[in-house]
């Protein structure tokens, strides 16, 4: 990425959420920002201030979009005229990230959960609606018509893109914390980086920002601790040939030790408060995982366990898939097979984690040629790089033993 795209990228948030302040219109926030963002791009000499830049062009569009629509002309006019810059990027608010406080604002109670979180990936981490889709386990239509409704009340209702007072900030934050799971996890799915290599590590320092800002939220510490586990383990994923490297098998003498312990912190803290929940849970599982770097073990039982009790507060057939897996390193692989053959295989057609579980155990049970047609499925799902190449070499595997 190139300075310029990453400066543009910085500057989104910050900018579409001024604009939308303004217009009371995220899809026009979005358009203009685009337009905005293409033209900078085009500049031979960069602007100074590219924030400031993409904001002023961004403006226009949207004062001239207004005034097409001959709606609220003379207000967006007045304040695309009288508003500086300096001053929408200074106003005073008890967050002061700019992406973080969107996220907030996005997530307004007035709107279904899966549509407030669907809402703030799309506008502030920018995920494609296909990605979104995926993440939701539903079909890319089923999801882009979601949003639709979702920006059309925002509009229609006037729901004000003002960040609410701190003691209301209790009713957005299941949606805050399950934006920030689901951006992390499009992000950790792309071993490499290949995609947008800057989502993992803005995630991880939105969550634990959450954390420093709501530190009596036992909930928002264990979502702290899980993206902090999962980033301890960057420098392992990937092997020199750029192939995604499963987690049971990669080297633990390469994870970042200071994070792990930070986790454990994390937890430590959360567990005071005496209110678990599944960010809790999720990050006690890696943290089983990653005990392996100080004893060279890792407890498949104690790991089948939370995910049971994991199932219990938060059930959902990825739970099951991840439990099956565990399970199977105990009870053996057709015992996993057994646990994922009950999950609704129509439901998840367009989950990769799924066919990639499948294809494993299948392999484990020595069934090759339907772990072969289980990887197929899993390719047709259009994986990273890293994650590609590893479900191909997993395959010639497979067909070397035939």
């Amino acid at each position: 990425m190139s300075e310029v795209a990453y400066a543009i990228a910085d500057a989104r948030p910050r900018v579409v959420a001024a604009l939308a302040v303004h217009c009371r219109d995220l899809d026009l926030a979005e358009d203009a920002f685009a337009d905005a963002a293409a033209k900078c791009l085009e500049q031979v000499d960069p602007p100074r201030s590219i924030a400031a830049w993409l904001m002023t062009t961004a403006k226009r569009k949207v004062v001239d979009a207004i005034r097409r629509q001959r709606a609220e002309a003379r207000a967006i006019e007045g304040a695309a005229q009288t508003t500086e810059m300096a001053d929408i990027l200074t106003l005073p608010e008890p967050i002061a990230d700019e992406r973080l406080r969107l996220i907030f604002i996005c997530c307004h109670p007035a709107l279904a959960i899966e549509a407030r979180v669907a809402l703030a990936l799309k506008v502030i981490c920018g995920l494609p609606v296909a990605e979104i889709a995926r993440l939701f386990l539903t079909s890319e239509q089923t999801m882009f018509q979601r949003i639709t409704r979702a920006k059309r009340k925002v509009r229609d209702a006037g729901i004000a893109f003002e960040l609410p007072a701190r003691k209301a900030w209790a009713e957005r934050l299941d949606a805050v914390l399950l934006t920030l799971e689901l951006a992390y996890t499009a992000a950790y799915q792309d071993a490499a980086g290949e995609r947008d290599g800057e989502l993992s590590g803005e995630v991880a320092r939105l969550a634990m920002m959450v954390a420093e800002l709501l530190p009596k939220e036992p909930e928002a510490l264990g979502l702290a601790a899980l993206v902090l586990l999962a980033n301890a383990r960057e420098n392992a994923r990937v092997d020199d040939d750029g192939v995604m490297v499963p987690l049971s098998q990669q080297d633990a003498t390469a994870w970042d030790v200071e994070a792990i312990e930070q986790a454990r912190l994390w937890l430590d803290l959360a567990a005071q408060e005496q209110r678990t929940g599944p960010y809790q849970v999720m990050a006690a599982i890696q943290l089983t995982h990653v005990r392996r770097a100080f004893d060279g073990q890792t407890d498949y039982g104690v790991i089948t366990t939370l995910y049971d009790a994991l199932f219990a507060m938060r059930p959902g057939p990825m739970v099951v898939i991840n439990r099956a897996m565990a399970l199977s390193k105990v009870q053996g692989a057709e015992r996993g097979l057994e646990e994922l053959n009950a999950v609704d295989a129509e439901q998840l057609k367009n989950a990769r984690p799924y066919y990639a579980a499948r294809a494993e155990l299948l392999t484990q049970a020595g069934r090759s040629a339907e772990a072969a047609s289980a990887l197929d499925m899993a390719i047709k799902l259009d994986p990273p790089r890293a994650e590609r190449l590893f479900l191909e070499r997993k395959r010639s595997a497979l067909l070397e033993q035939d």
